[in-house]
């Protein structure tokens, strides 16, 4: 499992300084043509801004070193903002497209001077293009020839996927306000341009509850990959003093940051005075393996002195 989040910021500033440029085009586009559409995409793209500042902020704050309140750290901060983050596309994004799109039912006006919609809609495909490039380029850098859907899906980096999410929703979000423009212009019908609005609108949704779920999960305290799970049992289970590995918890506190708790049965011969010097060496080959496991803690099933025979209590 690699870590990545240092490098996170590389696709939340592209994302930011695209959506904020874009932003500005579409509302111009709008306000000149006066398309429900354009105002939907306006509405989208600054909703994208503000999250992708909300992203920093979790960013900077998850960076936040342990105290005496926190002693795992603040990296759960960032899974927080993310929560926000798909608030607010649900909220302002979906629900502002939605309410244009059926204020533009209610009241239809013709579009005006469509060519500028073309061109705004042209540069915004390409700049939202580079950012998702940017984005999609990051999340496969390690991606160990796995599926683009499998990568995503098992990522923990929310400044990564949501990125990526909203990339794509505003690319789709393109395709529909093009067509929506296109079509109610050349067939004289404004009615198709509020519907793109509404499709819009739901696009935006479709994509905030599936970041809503994501983040949910990540707060409430979600294991890393499986597989990384079984390598950390076989790292431990091939160490001449284990028996058997009983059971391995870990959870997620930042997307590098993992909490182990491993349950181990030592073997019987084990001399007490060697415990130690024995977790010590499975956690610094656990450690080397799996950069991102930081806090490690170890149960160590009954075992007994040899050289007295004493009973030592079920957990040491």
């Amino acid at each position: 499992m690699a870590s990545g989040h240092k490098e996170s910021p590389v696709a939340v500033y592209g994302a930011l300084a695209a959506n904020l440029f874009i932003a500005l085009s579409k509302f111009a586009a709008a306000f000149i043509s006066g398309s429900s559409a354009m105002i939907s995409e306006g509405i989208h793209s600054l909703v994208d801004t503000g999250n992708q500042f909300l992203l920093l902020l979790g960013l900077s704050r998850s960076r936040k070193p342990p105290d005496d309140l926190h002693p795992f750290g603040y990296g759960k901060e960032l899974y927080f903002w993310s929560l926000i983050v798909a608030v607010l596309l649900f909220g302002l994004g979906g629900g502002m497209s939605v309410y244009e799109g059926i204020t533009h039912l209610r009241h239809p006006s013709k579009i005006e001077n469509a060519t500028w919609n073309y061109v705004v809609l042209g540069i915004a495909f390409i700049a939202e293009g580079a950012s998702w490039f940017v984005a999609i380029r990051q999340l496969m850098r390690k991606s160990n020839g796995e599926s683009f859907l499998k990568v995503l899906r098992a990522s923990k980096d929310p400044s990564v996927y949501t990125v990526i999410a909203e990339d794509s929703a505003a690319l789709a979000g393109l395709i529909v306000a093009f067509l929506g423009v296109f079509l109610g212009h050349i067939w004289q019908n404004p009615y198709l341009d509020g519907a793109a609005s509404l499709i819009i609108g739901v696009i935006l949704s479709v994509v905030a509850i599936f970041l809503a779920h994501e983040s949910k999960g990540l707060i409430v305290g979600e294991s890393v990959d499986p597989r990384v799970v079984k390598g950390i049992q076989a790292i431990a289970e091939a160490d001449p003093d284990v028996r058997r590995v009983r059971r391995t918890l870990t959870m997620h506190f930042a997307p590098d940051q993992v909490l182990l708790n491993i349950d181990i049965e030592f073997a019987p011969e084990l001399q007490a005075s060697s415990l130690a010097l024995v977790v010590d060496r499975l956690e610094a080959r656990i450690r080397k393996e799996y950069p991102v496991i930081k806090s490690i803690f170890v149960e160590a099933e009954a075992f007994r002195e040899r050289t007295e025979g004493d009973q030592f209590p079920d957990k040491a």
